[in-house]
């Protein structure tokens, strides 16, 4: 095969003579799949590419059949394609969605059959929880060296209450989830409610004035801190320092239930001992 390439060269003249040039093809052509495999051995064995953060949002997001997670990255200048496994995806305590600020780890190869280059995603995270997660790391270690967790803090909840009080929002599931519970454990037990909201800037010192309450007003015999599932930002109210030393300071035992069976807050470290399963 020739390769013809035309150049103009000189000053322009009456008959715009061009010169001739040709290029005998290299012996080191690559055919496009020995091309996209050699990108994907670059990438992939390069240590900054396979170990990368990356903060962005979410757009074109998909889920199929399979489980797996097929979305875009997009900041206001760029974007990244990226795919998350079935099985990874599944351990995310969040549910992604179009429009999302999130920030993802994992790292870079190509799709070979498109040619696509993509971030493969081990792990994700709501834009901003690795600030709060440093947060929160600070407040537990700060009130565990003060004692706030430890054993011997904890009270034993009474097997027989007479007296329950519910801190918790009045409109939210998980009062009606605590009260269908009560019916069918206590059902001649006394239920009271403290409300106050549980999420936002108002949550925790209004958490903190409904515990107090219900310790002034009615000496309950245990006490049920609780609201539904969430992002880290709904449930970061029961991370709140006012909110753990009130749980702590609580003349009556504090059963906290926050979020789903995975979400850990402070205020669950500093719980009481019960006698049975609630």
């Amino acid at each position: 095969m020739v390769l013809l390439l035309y150049l103009k060269t000189g000053k322009p003249r009456n008959d715009d003579l061009m010169e001739t040039f040709s290029f005998i093809q290299p012996e080191n052509i690559l055919t496009v799949s020995e091309l996209t495999g050699y990108l994907r051995q670059v990438l992939e064995r390069d240590e900054v590419l396979q170990d990368l953060w990356v903060a962005g949002e979410i757009s074109n997001f998909s889920r199929p059949s399979s489980g797996h997670l097929y979305f875009t990255l997009k900041d206001s200048s760029a974007s990244v394609r990226c795919v998350m496994w079935r099985n990874t995806a599944a351990r995310l305590n969040f549910s992604p969605r179009e429009g999302m600020a999130v920030e993802a780890h994992g790292g870079m190869s190509v799709y070979e059959v498109s040619g696509q280059v993509q971030l493969y995603v081990d792990t994700m995270r709501p834009a901003g929880e690795g600030a709060l997660y440093q947060e929160f790391l600070r407040l537990k270690a700060l009130l565990d060296a003060e004692g706030l967790f430890d054993l011997e803090r904890k009270r034993m909840i009474p097997e027989r209450p007479q007296t329950i009080g519910i801190v918790t929002s009045p409109t939210g599931a998980a009062l009606q989830d605590m009260l269908n519970t009560i019916r069918r454990r206590y059902p001649v037990a006394e239920v009271v409610l403290s409300p106050t909201a549980v999420q936002g800037v108002d949550a925790p010192p209004g958490i903190v004035a409904a515990l107090a309450k219900i310790n002034r007003s009615v000496h309950p015999d245990v006490i049920l801190l609780g609201r539904g599932g969430g992002s880290i930002e709904d449930l970061w109210a029961f991370n709140d320092e006012a909110v753990v030393r009130a749980v702590a300071a609580s003349e009556a035992p504090v059963i906290s239930g926050v979020g789903h069976e995975t979400d850990f807050t402070l205020s669950l470290i500093h719980i009481s001992e019960p006698t049975r399963p609630y």
